[in-house]
């Protein structure tokens, strides 16, 4: 009897700025304009030397969306010779490759255009479609309308790009939109064929947020949830649950194939307050299970030829090393 497999894939975390137009309810990511409120390019390089240097395969870039709409950002931005975030990304993701890291970005909303632009120089990219309800907690964020996020998606799908998007569960939404927002994901994937993980994340009350005395899911709802997802969804796409945000090992047996991506070197910084597993902890969590090592952009991805060609040579190599590691 074959036994079943749980992926993950080793990252570091590079957080370009914590600036961003919308205000979501929940989060704690997000700050002010202020000093050092963008990531010191030499900082951004120390840690992608450092990645490399562990082992790391994905460097993992993630900013508040459109900063430069909010007032005063870019006075900080120009400090370090860009006008616009994107720019600082774009050549922060060729640095990337150069020292042996495939690029994995996650900037909010994005238009077709930066979405081609980007697929130059990133094996996957990805966005949160959270819900596709419309619930109080994203009142003002105008980047959390569902019909935009979506749309994004889809135009990911129409430029063949490797691309991870997911539920935040507990943030007022209803089961019934929980099975909406899947039944979307699936249909945008049976169209485009580009998804190739679903995150299914429990939402962390946050300390000093408008949300931060709220309750979160019970065990049982988020298991169903998973259930729900791996029932609603096509079987080529992976589900995953952030490890350092439940008790992974709980809901292994539920659909979970995929634990995302951790870091020997960063934290999470969307979440600091709960740090990765460490590989034997994962190790713990998954036993019983072959526990195998991934790229950001998945196996059938990577057959597909589903990403640029400058990129071929890295994509070719990194996936020889961790077919060789998993044997």
């Amino acid at each position: 009897m074959q036994r079943h497999t749980i992926t993950y894939s080793k990252n570091v975390f590079l957080p370009l700025t914590t600036v961003c137009k919308n205000r979501c309810g929940y989060c704690s990511f997000r700050t002010p304009v202020q000093e050092g409120c963008v990531m010191e390019p030499e900082a951004a390089r120390e840690t992608l030397r450092r990645g490399a240097e562990s082992g790391c395969t994905e460097a993992l870039f993630t900013f508040g969306e459109r900063p430069g709409e909010v007032e005063g950002f870019n006075k900080y931005l120009k400090k370090i010779g860009y006008d616009d975030i994107l720019d600082y990304c774009y050549d922060l993701c060729r640095e990337a490759i150069e020292i042996g890291l495939l690029p994995h970005t996650n900037a909010g909303i994005l238009t077709y255009d930066e979405l081609a632009r980007f697929r130059g120089v990133n094996a996957s990219m990805g966005l949160m479609l959270e819900t596709t309800a419309r619930i109080p907690a994203h009142r003002n964020s105008p980047g959390k309308d569902p019909e935009v996020r979506i749309t994004m998606i889809e135009d990911a799908g129409r430029l063949k790009i490797p691309f991870t998007t997911g539920l935040l569960i507990g943030i007022g939404e209803t089961q019934k939109d929980r099975e909406e927002s899947l039944e979307t994901i699936a249909g945008i994937h049976k169209r485009n064929r580009h998804i190739q993980e679903v995150i299914i994340q429990n939402f962390c009350p946050k300390p000093d947020t408008p949300m931060g005395e709220d309750g979160t899911i019970s065990t049982d709802e988020f298991a169903e949830t998973i259930r729900l997802a791996r029932a609603t969804l096509p079987a080529d796409i992976a589900i995953q649950i952030p490890p350092n945000l439940a008790d992974a090992r709980s809901f292994l047996e539920c659909g979970v194939n995929d634990l995302g991506g951790v870091s020997p070197v960063t934290v999470d910084y969307i979440n600091p307050e709960h740090p990765w597993p460490e590989l034997d902890r994962l190790k713990e969590i998954t036993a019983g299970y072959d526990l195998l090592e991934r790229l950001c952009i998945y196996p059938q991805y990577i057959q597909r030829g589903w990403f640029d060609s400058s990129l071929t040579p890295l994509i070719m190599d990194l996936n020889k090393q961790i077919q060789e590691q998993n044997l």
